[in-house]
């Protein structure tokens, strides 16, 4: 599957309720199942490559791993040495966070990933990690995968980070459970929270005060998880940008997390002036719901806070953008350099090829709304760029290539597209 051809659409209406399972919580229910005492049971797990590497990881790190293909049984005695390389395959999540709970481990580790992943820089937690005792090799210094991993004591840590970032948060709460003392982690802005909030529910003592989280060391195992899976925001996000851009288009997207951190941008999307509504039907480790987006014109619009909270979704609100009236504004973003790609270059890159005006900044860029014209769009082995611009051929009709990353978070995404518009794909 090399490129797909994507058909302009004049209107739908579509309930969406098989959307794919979110990524952060399906990656850190495997992960987590490890400090368990007990069998972990969790339905709805997101069956696409990133996940189940992680998945693969916690059988090779000793757990029994269970699945009758609804529920997925995890039963953990402890962290073992492995045989095998741990293989996070295109993960920046999985890596970093198998950094933090690896680094207190006892055993030799070595983690990898693709070429994309071993191209990401991962010194943001190692460096912190080594400064309280963790021991990483790797190449330039331990910035880059392959990392070699050797489990060591761990000294409490004050911890004062100079950007928000739910992968670094995650790593260092999870390296703080087995300190020798209390743990502070304090951010600039308050980054999604997904760890906390599932720690808490497993009985660790995390406390959430404003901006600084206080983990006091585990005395004994965690209580399993017993977890449904809601569905990704992230991912719903690309079908609620299609509806806001596509004249008489509705689309419901049911059994989404509606936590605050994971719904910013439907807020910036409301912001620009799509018609949005939210319906609450469960709360238990998260907020879960149903979210209708109906298309309204939409306007330009300034995003330069509570960017962690909707950093993934930046490329798809980019779409949302070029076709909106006026100049949108994307500050404080530098954080999109560092992702599967340098998302701010290959969001101008692929909206100047569709006509689009757009000026790009070290830590940002704009765009100017304008009518998308019908490109050829290569996604740099980015699955949120490849999608944001299978979406945007909803408008234009558009070209995109090099698509196996879809397969990375959202294997059905072309499953549900094809209910909206005609695809071709080679």
């Amino acid at each position: 599957m090399s490129k797909v051809t994507i058909s302009q659409v004049n209107s739908f209406s579509l309930n969406i309720s098989d959307i794919a399972p979110d990524k952060s919580i399906s990656h850190r229910s495997a992960m987590f199942s490890m400090l368990a005492d007990g069998q972990s049971r969790i339905t709805n797990f997101l069956r696409a490559e990133d996940t189940m590497n992680s998945l693969n990881i916690v059988k090779n790190l000793g757990a029994c791993v269970e699945d009758d293909g609804e529920t997925i049984t995890i039963s953990s005695q402890g962290i073992k040495e492995p045989f095998e390389i741990l293989d996070c395959g295109n993960s920046g999540t999985g890596m970093r966070l198998f950094c933090g709970l690896l680094s207190s481990a006892n055993g030799h580790f070595v983690l990898t990933g693709d070429k994309y992943l071993r191209s990401r820089p991962m010194k943001r937690v190692t460096k912190p990690l080594m400064e309280i005792g963790a021991k990483f090799d790797g190449r330039d210094e331990a910035n880059l995968a392959p990392l070699s991993v050797r489990g060591s004591s761990l000294k409490a840590f004050n911890y004062d980070s100079k950007i928000a970032s739910a992968q670094v948060k995650s790593c260092m709460i999870l390296a703080a459970l087995r300190a020798d003392g209390e743990c502070t982690y304090t951010e600039p802005e308050l980054s999604r929270d997904h760890t906390e909030r599932m720690l808490k529910g497993m009985g660790a003592d995390v406390v959430v005060d404003g901006l600084k989280t206080t983990i006091k060391p585990m005395k004994k195992l965690l209580n399993p998880l017993s977890i449904r899976v809601p569905a990704d925001p992230s991912s719903a996000f690309f079908f609620a940008v299609a509806a806001a851009i596509t004249p008489d288009a509705d689309v419901t997207l049911e059994g989404i997390t509606l936590n605050p951190t994971r719904i910013e941008a439907f807020k910036a999307l409301e912001r620009m002036g799509a018609n949005i509504s939210y319906t609450q039907t469960d709360n238990k480790y998260e907020p879960l719901g149903n979210i209708r987006v109906q298309y309204a014109p939409l306007k330009a619009i300034t995003v330069d806070d509570n960017i962690s909270w909707l950093i993934d979704e930046l490329p798809a609100l980019s779409i949302a953008f070029a076709c909106a009236q006026g100049t949108s504004v994307v500050k404080n973003a530098e954080e999109l350099r560092v992702k599967e790609s340098d998302r701010i270059s290959t969001v101008v890159d692929g909206l100047n090829a569709c006509g689009i005006t757009t000026t790009e900044y070290d830590d940002g860029y704009t765009v100017t709304g304008g009518t998308l014209q019908s490109a050829t769009v290569d996604s740099d082995g980015d699955h949120r760029i490849a999608m944001s611009f299978i979406i945007a051929g909803l408008r234009s009709g558009m070209v995109v290539t090099d698509l196996e990353c879809i397969n990375t978070s959202f294997p059905n995404f072309f499953d549900i597209l094809q209910r909206i518009t005609t695809l071709k794909i080679d």
